[in-house]
């Protein structure tokens, strides 16, 4: 009976034999609460592979400074985390988890990615890389120097949007969007430039808000999705084993990422109105505004869709 024990302790240990190491770009910094969850990711690994595959993760995306798809595609880099809705090359499919209004909670947001994770990994494919994780970040609001009761409150604000749809959204809601790279927006809100912002609490926090603006109407606009990845020549340079036990890290630490987005949304509201900010929910007229946008976004957005992307939104409206 030892002697078996041992023969499978060798065993194992020869599977595991190949070390193998690897760098992981973090767009975000080392206090964000995606690059922890990197972090978290990189220690389970190297856990559950008996220490045979390292991987060291790099904050503030200083591995990668272009698109992280192509980075990961050509093996500039081994891993990287993106923020899907602004990854080029991701095509419509990529823009699904950043459409307005669409989830209106934290159970939407995690039904409709279950139901566009095939889509999401088909996309990495064609990029030769694999999608190991994908985590939201805290719903979007609205940042501003006014309570936002009705969709006409947001006629002629001046508002910093992250991408097409959001920018979509604001003009249709009758505001002008700008388009402002992030290190530029807190500036911009000093000079007048721009005068309020569709984003997450998380960022707020992050941006010091309350220093410029006074309000945080919780519109719910979109659940966006952060999301790992790994290149496809690395991945299967890795045994078996390596592979099922950096899949069993990349579950645990989805599920406990969604918990810490949960609880990093509560912190930053709690902190916004410790700094003063007024914290507001939408009101039933806003909300009926809002979804009025909504419907007619996603429709257009459907209008030329492929098949496997109108399935997803027939299966999660069922």
């Amino acid at each position: 009976m030892l002697k078996k024990s041992l023969l499978l302790v060798g065993l194992a240990a020869s599977l595991m034999a190949a070390n193998i190491k690897m760098d992981l770009n973090a767009k975000y910094g080392a206090n964000n609460f995606h690059t922890i969850g990197a972090e978290n990711f990189a220690n389970l690994v190297k856990n559950y592979t008996n220490g045979s595959v390292e991987i060291t993760v790099h904050a503030g995306s200083s591995l990668i400074k272009g698109n992280p798809l192509k980075a990961v595609k050509d093996g500039t880099v081994a891993m990287t985390d993106m923020f899907i809705p602004f990854t080029s090359g991701g095509g419509k499919v990529f823009g699904i988890s950043a459409l307005p209004f669409i989830a209106h909670s934290y159970d939407d947001a995690y039904k409709l990615y279950q139901i566009s994770k095939p889509a999401y990994e088909a996309t990495a494919k064609k990029w030769n890389q694999k999608l190991l994780y994908a985590v939201s970040w805290p719903p979007s609001g609205f940042y501003s120097n006014k309570e936002i009761k009705t969709i006409e409150d947001f006629k002629g604000t001046k508002t910093r949007t992250y991408d097409k749809n959001s920018a979509n959204f604001v003009n249709l809601a009758g505001g002008n969007a700008v388009a402002l790279p992030w290190g530029e927006v807190y500036s911009s809100l000093r000079t007048g430039m721009v005068d309020s912002v569709v984003t997450s609490s998380a960022s707020g926090k992050d941006g010091k808000f309350w220093e410029v603006l006074s309000h945080f109407t919780k519109i719910n606009y979109a659940y966006p999705l952060q999301a790992v990845t790994i290149n496809l020549d690395y991945w299967n340079s890795m045994s078996k084993e390596q592979q099922q036990a950096m899949l069993k890290a990349a579950t645990e630490i989805e599920k406990a990422q969604w918990d810490a987005s949960k609880e990093e949304d509560k912190i930053a509201l709690d902190l916004l109105v410790s700094n003063g900010m007024k914290v507001s929910s939408e009101s039933d007229e806003l909300k009926k505004g809002l979804d009025e946008i909504a419907d007619k976004m996603l429709k257009e957005y459907l209008e030329d869709a492929d098949s496997q992307i109108k399935k997803i939104f027939q299966e999660y409206r069922k």
